[in-house]
């Protein structure tokens, strides 16, 4: 068939929702069928309608004057785009109109929050239309993702999760030191691997944290601060290839993040026989990890963080024993019989 994948990103922005609609691709056309991605609009706050109606209206019912057999969408408001066979992957809605609506009207005004309040109301209506008459199937990326649509009992979805990209994943031994690989905002939660080293427990501890993002001055700052600045290093945005390397090396990857939609580190630490440390509020990533099985789930705080920390630190043969659940469990996640489901 010839598919188009359909995903939507702000302007000049590189993230894990380009990296899935390139993975699917590749994975399309590794079975067989002819696959290319559209990106459509993602406006910013106040512009949101204006994304949705271009989303709308672009064509996908062909291409290069042959018709295109199906559309794979992928994230807000990608899903608006009209195809008779049209199977949504969703990663996530508008979240802030979501699960993180109290955090983000907490800082508006009277007026504010009564006009974000309209704009919520209609997106969604716009979702709930879209997600329920304009798609052909539903699967999402996560029970995280699932939980937050029980709002309309009408919307039935069926949880698939994304492989690793496709990459040359290795395991090099189990090193001395923790790996986080992120985007640097105050979802992922990288201040608390940070506060971890700063306990008792996580003395001694080194960890590399790669990424950029809006945080890395006040993560850098607060390093400083708890006397941990030795032992952290910022490496900043990375090659694909130097994260397989980290990956290969480390002895464990720590990812920590708030209500996580799916987190791809997780199935990549996996490919990597690694073993993932997160936390029970993390979401999709707590889904993937079995406690003391494939890495450990710990309550979202330094003490507890940085308890598991030193499990997995202080004993290699721990780091090991995880790490080969953890490609036991990664490869049960794969990309043919992904494409299988959102073919069908």
């Amino acid at each position: 068939m010839r598919i188009a994948v359909v995903t939507s990103s702000p302007p000049m922005v590189e993230g894990g929702h380009m990296v899935i609609a390139r993975s699917l691709a590749q994975a399309l056309r590794d079975a067989g069928h002819s696959a290319d991605i559209i990106v459509t609009p993602q406006n910013r706050f106040g512009r949101q309608a204006s994304a949705y109606l271009a989303t709308w209206l672009t064509d996908v019912g062909s291409a290069d004057g042959q018709p295109i057999d199906q559309v794979i969408s992928l994230r807000y408001p990608s899903y608006a785009v009209r195809h008779r066979k049209h199977v949504c992957w969703l990663n996530h809605t508008m979240r802030e109109y979501y699960d993180l609506w109290d955090r983000f009207s907490a800082g508006l005004g009277a007026a504010g929050r009564l006009k974000e309040r309209t704009r919520r109301l209609a997106i969604h209506a716009a979702d709930r239309y879209l997600l329920t008459r304009n798609v052909t199937k539903l699967f999402v990326q996560s029970r995280t993702i699932q939980r937050r649509l029980a709002m309309w009992p009408e919307l039935q979805s069926t949880v698939l999760y994304p492989p690793a990209p496709q990459r040359e994943y290795r395991c090099d031994g189990y090193g001395d030191y923790v790996f986080m690989v992120s985007r640097l905002a105050p979802l992922k939660r990288a201040n608390l691997l940070i506060e971890a080293l700063a306990q008792g427990e996580g003395s001694g501890i080194r960890a590399v944290v790669a990424g950029e993002g809006e945080e890395r001055d006040r993560l850098q700052a607060l390093a400083a601060r708890l006397g941990v600045a030795g032992r952290v290093t910022f490496a900043g945005r990375l090659s694909d290839s130097e994260v397989i390397d980290h990956l290969a090396r480390c002895r464990a990857v720590c990812f920590p993040p708030f209500d996580e939609d799916y987190g791809f580190v997780t199935a990549e630490a996996f490919a990597s026989r690694k073993a993932v440390i997160t936390c029970r509020d993390s979401g999709g990533p707590a889904e993937l990890v079995e406690d003391d099985a494939t890495g450990f789930v710990c309550e979202p705080t330094p003490q507890a963080l940085a308890s598991a920390l030193a499990r997995v630190m202080g004993d290699v043969t721990i780091a090991e024993r995880l790490g080969t659940a953890a490609l036991a469990r990664g490869a049960a996640l794969n990309w043919r019989d992904a494409v299988v489901q959102l073919t069908a």
